[in-house]
């Protein structure tokens, strides 16, 4: 059997190169991709459940309409969308066409999804989200720092002698990296991680460090303070390459150790040992995780974090840096600029940006003038993954009509009223990137789609026929057969000599221009021309400090309000290495290993509540309630409790139902771990 070029499409730092053997028409086997060094040890447990998610008896295989009674029946497509195509014609009347919602998320990666919106924007206009869910404060603080998202070549890592994992698990979310790590250790390194969990990852660790949830940052200054005081400083390396050095020198002179001991509840001697770490050991390398960036003060968290690899010299050379997203291979798009992506502020007549994805809920109820009637959805799943799923449930159904495309029933599609059955990565062709490595990839057709399947492309060039469109019958704008596609995707890549299908085909390409050393050459694409410390930029498009400085977490037990008493214990919701925030976890091949959500919870923590493991108990707070398992953890930090994030509303524990919807401090990020929250026993009388 011939393999077949591949590429993972999903929203993970991996994406990983496949190969795909097809036998009479069907997937037979998924391996890894022997021209790849980024991710050489092959498909995780997502991957090899891939053959599953395209032959699953709960694949959505026909267009679906709701019943009165709220159950749903197969419909034909004529039926589905003609009355598709009979609202959007009525909606774009009256009230107009800005009152349909088009909800898009990062499900699946790739240059077809431009699709999309060129057909709301023929449509006539649509209200669309700004922001992110996952990494945008990150992303911000990054860019005001170095100017630019990237890091060296995952395969670099190998090269560092100080590894610090801050917030970041990479045992389970970045297993591939998990390997550098092992051969930089293995080369005489050092890891160190910072995480309120003990997880998989700390396990060759020397040293990990458990602070309070959303205190980080104080860590960070406190580091800064003593490389500062004890001559851990690369003076020559500041001299030519910071701007802002003795501005930040100066706001942290009295950020000491002890001081930050009893913000972060780190031992002071903990922080002094991170700190000669960083004086002695060179090249170092620290990698941040997304969780980290999750709190209203995240940004500047980022920011301090990232001063640490300033002062040291650690930017710019082999087996050093900031390793948190590599976008070199994003030639197509602008993410490297929050506000340039998400610009809720620029309106162009014909897309509404109006919707946070961080306040999707509130925002979505809140608008007027049109307000929202209509929402569309494909990509995502918004009840469970959007902060604040109560007003997310109460937001859509206040809509007139709800159309969610997608492979399963999830939690957002069982709210619509019709649902229209979407395409896997194996049955359209797309060119997609990655955000930890800089490879360009092909995710190849290598099947036709099963049943009444279509892909999104023919979904709207079907819809844009009944509503009139000129073009809907134009390849160019809706490719639909492989030899449209393929035009398209060439057309795409027509700026980038030497980066055509035909080379895709054959393996993953390195993204024109990418750098194995980010930053070798010490050209930092800041206003200053330098690594900014101080960024005026921060100060007047976020209004925070212009150097990075600590503010305490919003739900913090240090704040009156909510009540410390009431709701002690700090919530986080890490993800896991069986799903991808809300996707694969309905697979039985996943199922076998993490059948039922648990939230694990500290022992003196438990015996304090008369909860044992394995009982039932109620995690609560005023915005919501799940009741699961109990599952005791000598190694979570006490005064924490985690639930894996990603369990649907049906599985019984959807974490947004306890978060808020609020934003990060820059970036437009969604501020999930600020969540302070109870747990009691529930009683089984």
């Amino acid at each position: 059997m011939p393999l077949l070029t591949t590429a993972c499409p999903r929203n993970c730092y991996s994406t990983c190169a496949l190969t795909v053997q097809v036998e009479d028409g069907r997937i037979r086997r998924i391996d890894t991709h022997p021209q790849t060094r980024a991710t050489p040890g092959g498909p995780c447990l997502k991957g090899l459940s891939y053959v599953e998610r395209v032959y699953s008896s709960d694949r959505l295989l026909h267009p679906l309409r709701r019943t009165r009674g709220g159950g749903f029946e197969r419909v034909s497509w004529d039926s589905a969308l003609d009355a598709i195509a009979g609202t959007l014609a009525a909606v774009r009347r009256e009230p107009g066409p800005q009152s349909v919602l088009y909800y898009c998320a990062s499900g699946t990666k790739g240059l077809m999804n431009r699709v999309s919106e060129r057909f709301w924007r023929l449509y006539g206009g649509y209200t669309g989200t700004y922001g992110d869910l996952c990494w945008p404060s990150g992303l911000e603080a990054t860019r005001l720092t170095l100017g630019d998202n990237k890091h060296n070549a995952p395969w670099d890592l190998a090269n560092a002698r100080l590894v610090v994992l801050w917030g970041k698990n990479a045992a389970e979310t970045n297993i591939h990296q998990q390997a550098f790590i092992d051969q930089a250790l293995d080369a005489g390194g050092t890891l160190i991680v910072i995480d309120p969990r003990r997880t998989q990852s700390a396990e060759r660790a020397s040293l990990l460090i458990q602070p309070r949830p959303g205190t980080d940052g104080a860590v960070a200054l406190a580091v800064a303070h003593l490389l500062i005081e004890h001559g851990g400083v690369d003076r020559a390396f500041v001299a030519r390459h910071v701007l802002g050095f003795d501005a930040f020198a100066a706001s942290v002179a009295d950020f000491t150790p002890e001081r930050a001991a009893g913000i972060s509840d780190v031992p002071v001697s903990a922080i002094h040992r991170l700190a000669e770490a960083f004086a002695a050991v060179r090249p170092a390398t620290i990698s941040a995780g997304f969780g980290l960036q999750h709190f209203a003060n995240s940004g500047q968290t980022m920011r301090a974090i990232l001063a640490l690899l300033a002062i040291t010299g650690n930017v710019g050379r082999p087996g050093a840096g900031w390793v948190y997203a590599n976008l070199q291979s994003h030639v197509f798009d602008d993410v490297r600029d929050p506000v340039a992506s998400f610009p809720p502020a620029v309106p162009d007549g014909v897309a509404r940006v109006a919707v946070s994805m961080a306040r999707l809920g509130p925002d979505m109820l809140a608008l007027a003038d049109p307000p929202l009637r209509v929402a569309w959805v494909e990509r995502g799943n918004p009840i469970p993954q959007n902060p604040q799923t109560p007003t997310v449930v109460a937001a859509f159904r206040a809509l007139d009509f709800r159309v969610v495309v997608d492979q399963f029933l999830t939690d957002t599609a069982r709210e619509a009223d019709l649902v229209l059955p979407a395409k896997t990565m194996f049955e359209q062709s797309d060119v997609i990137g990655a955000y930890w490595h800089a490879y360009l990839q092909l995710k190849q057709k290598v099947i036709d789609p099963p049943g009444e399947v279509k892909a999104e492309s023919e979904i709207y060039r079907l819809l844009a026929r009944r509503l009139g469109m000129p073009e809907a019958g134009n390849g160019t704008v809706f490719p639909v057969s492989e030899a449209e596609v393929d035009a398209y995707l060439e057309r795409a890549l027509a700026p980038f000599p030497g980066v055509t299908l035909a080379r895709l085909r054959a393996g993953p390409v390195a993204a024109p221009g990418a750098q194995n050393v980010a930053f070798e050459d010490l050209v930092f694409p800041t206003p200053s021309g330098r690594i900014e410390l101080e960024s005026r930029e921060a100060a007047t498009r976020w209004g925070v400090a212009a150097v990075p400085d600590y503010v305490e977490p919003l739900e913090s037990v240090r704040r009156a309000d909510p009540d410390p008493a009431a709701y002690p214990l700090y919530l986080l919701t890490p993800n896991t290495k069986n799903r991808i925030h809300s996707q694969f976890g309905n697979l039985r091949m996943i199922r076998q290993f993490d059948d039922r959500p648990r939230v694990a919870i500290h022992p003196d923590d438990a015996r304090a509540r008369g909860i044992r493991d394995g009982a039932r108990v109620r995690v609560f707070n005023a915005r919501g309630a799940i009741v699961i398992e109990a599952r005791l953890d000598n190694g979570l930090k006490a005064g924490c409790v985690a639930v894996t994030n990603g369990w649907w509303l049906t599985d019984g524990a959807a974490v947004n139902v306890l978060s808020a919807a609020r934003e990060t401090d820059m970036g437009y990020g969604a501020a999930f771990h600020e969540n302070r929250v109870q747990v009691e026993a529930v009683s089984t009388e």
